[in-house]
């Protein structure tokens, strides 16, 4: 191993190129991966992290070929000694589009019986015999076939695109008949595209370069990606870099074709695009579709629009806005070949929003659906995808479209049944918080109350979320201002939290929230006056002179004591505790926070200062609330001037810190680090100690 350690340090010329080459990996790539090498893809057992980061290494500095030679104890081999190939678990990587997964030989190099690796260099041959030692014989077959064999094993510096031999097996039928039967003018004419005459190493096949074919100076077009993959017109280089005397072979892993409109031409001339076509002039994006660009277009054929509503469909086309909202939805920034995808990755769009693009087994994928129908029709000014259904974005959409496709159906149909349906498909600019399906219990039906609840989950104004402050006043269609409470961990709007992203529509915003909301009816006072369960509590409010402390404007947390927590005390304590207002003042004051906090602000080790004593520890368990390591068995009872929490035991002052601590016992020790794994190999010693590996480790 200390042999390959001096290898990599002498080739990446010092250590912090390693560890950002190793950082990248572990955040880039899942655990079973496609990368680049000089032998075409090759899959990297996870349970092996030194092969991990060696291959990433080679991978990502483009190492020579030769360092295989030094590394066959890293890779697996057959009991005849030759290295072995395998396809990916689908379970294990279902992001990696069913890439063929190999161990070979570089190009250039072979075995040796009876030793490992690949250590016996061969002799540089010319372009025609390079051919068929890559795996692409059959377009050595075709060279020779339409007369090229003289020319590309003759002299000269060339660069040749070759498909393999798979590429041209995929080929439907008519095309290469119509090759093959004029072997001195279509297929030599197409070859000649494949061909640039000079010499060009993958490292001068830039992002968005292109050069002129040997085909009547024809451009090819280059896309060189941030995962390692470059394409050629979008066809992937699987073999790059295979040298020749009279110049490069890179293998390629289709056939590819001249490119000469741009992708308004293409829409133009299909007919399956007929409704897509007639949006984009609407729209008034036919220049964008002209000019000069690198874009990627999803587009929907005419059966994608037919599905969606007539209703929906006519309202969105009449819509100017809505339409180039739904139309940019579709359109990514840059021009991404179905080649380049590796595994799920969020793309922006022209339109603001993203789009995860990934893969299913072979299929390439948008936001999880395998719906893309036709790939990568290539464009002088970006690639067209062809996709079986219509993207509609949130900003293209009605509350009641937004709600459809959000956990809240519950709350929509109440929102129905309350006869809100025209602020829910109208264009009023409202704010809807629509509360999750797990807020209700059991069956709901309406009832008058319950009509004026929805009514109060529907703010007037059009708001988001990252403009609410703390003690801002929302007023609702029903009349009643609700509150905002800022926590450090959440967001909330009297008692229910903000529970997810916002959903922005045309007019209206939806907001998701956890609870119901329950806005307050009265004081802290008039709160426990109407529960049965504080009867006892009211009386000793009233004893000990609080009544018009609970009464008074401001912004308390009561934990209340039940009658069940009084008739757990002995009767002689409560007796006593009762006759002695000032001890009774200060027990209740206790349970009394300064500020607001509704059970979805409670984080591990909140605290609170009580109106007397030293402090209330909060923290929550199994989603219960706990103050002072009592329970609370009852939530976020609403009042104007504060919150109920209610509790069934009398809370007491915490013990120090160092008396709990001992109460408690000792704290167990963090288990040790076995470091002796790796002690032997200061490379990965290294690599533990890096950014990258800490970070994978907290995320295990």
């Amino acid at each position: 191993m200390s042999a390959v350690v001096l290898v990599l340090l002498d080739l990446m010329s010092d250590y912090g190129k390693l560890l950002h080459s190793w950082e990248i990996y572990s955040h880039t790539f899942p655990p079973l991966q496609v990368t680049r090498s000089c032998s075409g893809n090759q899959e990297k057992d996870p349970t092996s992290w030194k092969r991990e980061v060696l291959v990433s290494v080679y991978t990502r500095y483009h190492l020579s070929r030769c360092l295989l030679s030094v590394l066959p104890e890293l890779m697996p081999e057959t009991p005849d000694g030759q290295l072995t190939s395998r396809s990916p678990d689908p379970k294990l990587a279902p992001n990696i589009c069913s890439k063929v997964i190999t161990y070979e030989c570089c190009p250039g190099y072979e075995r040796i019986p009876g030793e490992k690796g690949c250590p016996a260099a061969l002799p540089l041959v010319n372009i025609y015999n390079t051919l068929g030692v890559v795996g692409a014989s059959t377009t050595q077959m075709y060279s020779e076939r339409a007369r090229l064999r003289e020319e590309v094993a003759g002299p000269g510096s060339f660069t040749f695109f070759a498909p393999s031999n798979e590429a041209w097996a995929a080929l439907p039928a008519e095309i290469l008949d119509a090759l093959v039967s004029n072997v001195n003018i279509e297929l030599l004419n197409a070859l000649h595209y494949h061909m640039v005459n000079r010499r060009l190493t993958s490292e001068e096949l830039k992002h968005g370069s292109s050069f002129s074919s040997m085909y009547q100076d024809s451009h090819v077009h280059i896309h060189h990606y941030s995962n390692g993959i470059v394409t050629v017109n979008c066809a992937r280089l699987i073999k790059p870099d295979q040298h020749a005397t009279n110049g490069i072979v890179h293998v390629i892993d289709r056939v590819i074709t001249a490119v000469s409109n741009n992708m308004q031409s293409i829409i133009d001339i299909d007919d399956d695009l007929e409704t897509l076509r007639a949006a984009f002039a609407a729209a008034g994006l036919n220049t964008l579709l002209e000019s000069e660009g690198q874009y990627t277009i999803f587009a929907p054929t005419n059966d994608a629009f037919a599905k969606i509503p007539r209703e929906t469909l006519n309202r969105i086309l009449g819509d100017p806005v809505a339409l180039k909202d739904l139309l940019n939805y579709h359109i990514l920034k840059q021009l991404q070949c179905a080649e380049s995808i590796v595994s799920g990755t969020p793309m922006e769009t022209l339109q603001g929003t993203s789009l995860e693009v990934g893969c299913d087994d072979d299929q390439m994928t948008l936001n999880g659906k395998a719906i893309i129908t036709k790939k990568d029709q290539l464009g002088t000014n970006g690639v067209i995808h062809y996709i079986s259904e219509l993207l509609i974005p949130d900003s293209a959409k009605t509350l009641l479209e937004l709600a459809e496709d959000s956990p809240v159906s519950m709350a929509t149909r109440l929102f129905v049944d309350a006869g809100l349906s025209s602020y829910l498909t109208g264009s009023e600019t409202l704010t809807m918080l629509a509360p999750l399906n797990d807020a209700f219990k059991g069956s709901v039906t309406m009832t008058p109350d319950l009509r004026k609840v929805m009514k109060n989950h529907i703010l007037k104004h059009r708001l988001s979320s990252k403009s609410l402050y703390h003690g801002q006043e929302l007023e609702t269609l029903g009349g009643l201002k609700l509150r905002v409470f800022v926590y450090r961990n959440n967001l909330c709007i009297e008692n229910a939290c903000i529970a997810a992203h916002d959903r922005t529509g045309r007019y209206a915003t939806m907001f998701t929230m956890d609870k119901v909301l329950t806005p307050p009816v009265g004081t802290l006072m008039d709160v426990l006056k109407v529960d049965d369960r504080f009867s006892q509590l009211v009386g000793a409010i009233q004893n000990a002179g609080m009544t018009e402390l609970l009464n008074q404007e401001g912004a308390l947390t009561f934990f209340a004591p039940t009658d069940e927590a009084f008739k757990a005390m002995p009767q002689a304590d409560l007796s006593r505790l009762m006759r002695n207002p000032q001890q009774l003042s200060g027990v209740l004051k206790l349970h009394l926070g300064e500020g607001l906090l509704v059970s979805g602000g409670v984080s591990s080790h909140t605290r609170l200062t009580p109106l007397q004593g030293d402090k209330l520890e909060l923290g929550v368990r199994n989603y219960t609330v706990y103050v002072n390591k009592v329970p609370v068995v009852d939530a976020d009872l609403m009042a104007t001037n504060g919150v109920v929490h209610a509790v069934n035991s009398i809370i007491k002052p915490l013990a120090p810190k160092a008396d709990r601590e001992q109460a408690d016992g000792p704290a167990a020790a963090p288990p040790a680090v076995d470091s002796r794994r790796f002690r032997n190999d200061d490379l990965f010693e290294k690599v533990l100690r890096s950014h990258s590996s800490r970070t994978m480790n907290r995320s295990q």
